[in-house]
């Protein structure tokens, strides 16, 4: 039998956590970029959402850039959180955050998509508010995408719970556009509103899931825990399961 080169096994073991520590630090500085540029971008389709919608009189658009402001929150929320030496031990009340805005996102889409079928309000027809949400289509999904990569693997809760609304508000830019094309195509204001309260029920769920902590498998400290429970090799095993996912 080959005796254990305990020397050898712990260099092994160092190295893994130093390879472990500086990819959390790339991820944590890539989540505070991608955060920037959401904040950055909905901040600027906000602006031009509600000047459009004012001059077009619609609601749907004048709502949309309201929604923008929902999405700032979120994404305010979970940068604010990687400015903490350890953003793990304030992931509750982030969530809690990102809940509320779900839910303040649910109600917008709820009660606006109501009243334009019940016929209170009718949205209008904005070439540049069609411009602005095919944009938005194009941009959020992809924003989306790189956040929930980075948020899985870091194992943030709060940063895939952001990905989502990200998501979501993807979704209701493709509503929007939905609703501007067939308007102004054939007059059916109603198209619009039949989506977003698909996206307004989803958005409900997504906020119990961030309420409850569930919007990720594992949040960051469990992960964290579970990393010191393992040995070298399954922390090595690890480390190439979340490489290859």
């Amino acid at each position: 039998m080959r005796p254990v080169d305990r020397g050898s096994t712990r260099v092994t073991a160092s190295i893994s956590t130093s390879n472990s520590a500086d990819r959390s630090a790339v991820l944590r500085r890539r989540v505070k970029v991608i955060v920037g540029l959401t904040i950055g971008y909905n901040l600027v389709e906000g602006a031009i959402a509600l000047v459009a919608g004012a001059a077009a009189d619609s609601t749907a658009l004048i709502g949309f850039g309201l929604d923008s402001g929902v999405e700032v929150l979120s994404a305010t929320a979970v940068a604010w959180q990687f400015t903490r030496r350890e953003p793990e031990k304030v992931e509750k009340p982030v969530l809690r955050v990102i809940a509320f805005a779900f839910f303040a996102l649910a109600a917008y889409t709820i009660v606006g998509s109501t009243l334009s079928l019940a016929g209170v309000s009718t949205p209008e027809s904005s070439a540049v508010g069609i411009v602005l949400a095919a944009v938005s289509v194009v941009v959020m999904p992809a924003l989306s995408l790189v956040e929930r990569r980075a948020g899985r693997e870091l194992g943030s809760a709060t940063v895939v719970a952001d990905s989502t609304q990200t998501l979501i508000c993807s979704l209701l830019s493709a509503a929007v556009l939905l609703g501007l094309i067939t308007n102004a195509a054939f007059g059916w204001a109603w198209a619009d509103s039949v989506a977003a309260l698909v996206i307004g029920a989803f958005a409900i769920r997504e906020g119990v899931e961030a309420w409850s902590g569930d919007a990720c498998a594992t949040a960051i400290g469990e992960i964290m825990e579970g990393a010191g429970e393992l040995g070298p090799s399954d922390q090595h095993h690890s480390a190439q399961n979340g490489a290859h996912g």
